[in-house]
């Protein structure tokens, strides 16, 4: 099948919210995808806010563009590569789609002027076209990135699907109910009750976006933190370098052989204790981590 990958590095340049890394990841994602993986340079696209053409600048329109590009009429066996490093943030959602109320947002380098770019949209552009049997490995180094491709199944470094926020939601809920209710045994069970419907409402939206975003094609992504996490811009050998977008080319060029599983370990090894950031793995449809990583 055919392979074609799309790789978006934003520093921001000349903004008083510029980062310093994000350019230098995706070159050396480039070389990576072409030296470990066989992607013919031609084959890459690459979105840089330091271009001199203003056809490959990572803007709103050029973006939407290439993503919708990226992933157009695919075939069985076709591999599909996205790299974004880069801001990320999140926004009320308003689709009603989401977990926590929030839409999760990446900033094209054109973002002062009010643009922004939301998981719905780069799901309807990136996951939704694919085809049963073909293939989308993505890697966003930004912050607030945890479920930002909206993929409906997330996993522990165990190889769990996790059961998105309803229990850390209930235990919170119960928390704050019995902080505030020292005595009144109506206001209490009031209380218990609208604890008890926010987890239905929860379960339900998270069931309503399982069944809205899973796909057949074999989508897996991997994201620099939690939602309510920073990614971070760290130094290497006095080189800025995106933390997650480093231990993903690290780990892969010293172990090329390693399984979903392993390789999500070995990526939060690098960066859980260093930066204080927990990547994420999230895929298109329940998957057995220990499968060895294809790319």
């Amino acid at each position: 099948g055919k392979k074609r990958a799309l790789l978006v590095g934003i520093n921001y340049i000349g903004s008083e919210n510029a980062l310093n890394g994000c350019i230098s990841d995706v070159l050396k994602m480039k070389k990576f995808l072409m030296k470990s993986y066989g992607f013919r340079e031609c084959d890459i696209t690459v979105l840089r806010d330091d271009s001199e053409d203003p056809d490959l600048m990572p803007t709103y329109g050029n973006i939407r563009t290439a993503m919708g590009e990226l992933c157009r009429d695919s075939q069985p066996n076709d591999s599909f590569f996205f790299h974004y490093s880069g801001h990320g943030g999140s926004i009320p959602d308003e689709s009603g789609d989401e977990v926590d109320g929030m839409d999760e947002c990446i900033f094209p380098c054109d973002c002062d002027e009010g643009y922004i770019i939301i998981d719905d949209l780069m799901h309807d552009l990136m996951v939704r076209p694919l085809c049963e049997g073909s293939r989308l490995t993505a890697l966003f180094d930004s912050c607030h990135s945890g479920t930002v491709l909206d993929l409906p199944y997330i996993y522990s470094s165990k190889g769990h699907v996790k059961k998105k926020s309803l229990f850390r939601q209930a235990s919170a809920g119960l928390f704050d109910i019995t902080s505030k209710h020292k005595g009144g045994a109506l206001k209490l069970l009031s209380s218990f009750m609208d604890l008890g419907q926010d987890l239905i409402k929860t379960r339900e939206v998270e069931s309503f976006h399982r069944e809205l975003n899973t796909s057949a094609a074999d989508v897996i992504m991997f994201s620099g933190c939690e939602d309510h996490e920073f990614s971070t811009d760290a130094s290497v050998s006095n080189e800025s370098v995106g933390a997650v977008s480093y231990a993903f080319m690290r780990t892969l060029t010293e172990k090329p052989d390693q399984t979903y599983q392993e390789l999500l370990q070995n990526i939060r090894k690098m960066t859980v204790l260093k930066y204080d950031q927990n990547p994420q793995l999230s895929s298109s449809h329940p998957i057995d981590l220990k499968k060895k990583f294809i790319c």
